[in-house]
């Protein structure tokens, strides 16, 4: 005989899990109405459909940055998914903010700490597996990253595809400059912040493209090394934040920006974390 489940049932379920109606009755008919047990059952399913779904592709997902109240502390995250249909589902984003601000209330220093940080009666990582079994998808943390400055602040590019976090070395009315910062980091990609902060494995590989370039145009062996350090150069200022071309004014780079809004205001770190990077 199969157990009387009440629509309440279901719903407090719901509440609690994520999952839909349905898998919620049926979880609960299988546990005859005990609510943990349910709850087990679930995240069992969902464990099932991460491994089952564990070879597929999650190119797809929210990114999304944030930061704390004290402005000193910020941070970005990367959930990842299969589809752009489950991307761009409400319930998914929110549950991505979630996990964000669980991060930034307790100043979450890596990918590792946010894993295994308490959240809803299991861990972090067991409500992304858990999400699996909600969405029927691969859903895996993709990237998490922070900066903690004196003064931070964060940009998410409409449609959740790109976020950047950044730190000024001050903290004071610099909101402004602040936000140009991040918004120039989504725009330009930068590698590094400043050339010495390249490593030297991209400085070689860059200096080996110059020259294969160089020979390839027909250039003197002899000249090769001259002209890829003159890429190399190119390149740190394609590539570096402070160097890069200011994107509101060609005529300055963002180092001289900041300068000009005060002489001793630089950046002290940033991230960008991109779908499909």
């Amino acid at each position: 005989m199969t157990m009387k489940i009440t629509a309440q049932q279901v719903n407090e379920l719901r509440k609690r899990t994520g999952a839909g109606m349905m898998d919620c009755k049926k979880a609960l008919v299988e546990s005859e109405g005990d609510m943990d047990k349910a709850i087990d059952i679930l995240r069992k399913k969902g464990q099932k459909i991460a491994a089952k779904r564990a070879d597929r592709a999650a190119d797809e997902g929210v990114v999304l940055a944030k930061v704390s109240d004290d402005k000193t502390f910020a941070a970005t995250i990367m959930i990842n998914c299969e589809t752009d249909f489950v991307a761009k589902n409400n319930d998914f984003i929110a549950f991505v903010q979630s996990v964000l601000d669980l991060a930034i209330n307790n100043k979450v220093e890596n990918a590792d700490e946010l894993k295994s940080l308490k959240m809803d009666g299991g861990t972090v990582e067991e409500n992304i597996t858990n999400q699996s079994g909600v969405i029927g998808e691969k859903i895996q943390l993709g990237a998490y990253g922070v900066v903690e400055s004196p003064s931070v602040f964060a940009y998410v590019h409409p449609g959740n595809r790109i976020a950047t976090i950044a730190g000024l070395n001050q903290a004071g009315d610099f909101a402004q400059t602040g936000k140009d910062v991040v918004m120039q980091i989504a725009a330009m990609s930068p590698v590094a912040l400043d050339k010495d902060d390249v490593p030297q494995s991209v400085i070689d590989h860059e200096i080996e493209i110059g020259k294969d370039q160089a020979r390839q145009e027909g250039k003197p062996e002899a000249i090769l090394e001259k002209i890829a350090i003159g890429k190399l150069n190119k390149f740190f200022k394609e590539s570096t934040l402070l160097n890069q071309t200011f994107i509101k004014d060609s005529k300055q780079t963002v180092g001289q920006y900041l300068k000009a809004t005060d002489k001793e205001l630089t950046v002290t770190a940033f991230k960008r974390l991109a779908l499909g990077s």
